[in-house]
């Protein structure tokens, strides 16, 4: 059997936990901010965050080109902490979540896929998280 390389990004967000976890999850956050590029968007979310439950986020390029649904469905979840997840394909992806000082730091690590480089995969997955994070920080200055 064949081992998966394993890749990691990861990102402090100037925000409590349960604010960052919910935002996280939510369908209707989830498509504010999961775009790695601002020539992408999320126009549609669904996400029953539990476990066996499935996610499905629409992911399509604003001109129309392109678009695809990344999908998976969740193996662990426990809440404010990590969520483990098999992507459709098959690939695995663990978040976890760390509180500290009232910022909290997300760290994913993914399975990553044999079409594109690695470094480009890390590079698009830590842009959709820095993405987050701007997201976040934007959300917190309106309250």
């Amino acid at each position: 059997m064949t081992t998966a390389t394993k890749i990691t990004v990861k990102a402090t967000v100037n925000a409590p936990i349960s604010e960052v976890w919910e935002a996280w999850n939510d369908p209707n956050d989830i498509m504010q901010w999961n775009a790695a590029d601002p020539s992408w968007y999320c126009p549609a979310s669904e996400n029953n965050l539990s476990v066996g439950g499935k996610f499905k986020h629409r992911m399509e390029a604003k001109d129309g080109s392109f678009g695809f649904d990344f999908e998976g469905q969740y193996e662990k979840v426990e809440p404010l902490q990590e969520i483990s997840y098999a992507m459709s394909d098959g690939r695995k992806v663990n978040t976890w979540f760390a509180a500290e000082n009232g910022t909290t730091t997300i760290t994913s690590t993914f399975d990553a896929e044999t079409e594109n480089e690695l470094e480009m995969q890390k590079q698009g997955w830590q842009a959709i998280l820095e993405n987050f994070v701007r997201y976040i920080s934007a959300k917190s200055s309106n309250n």
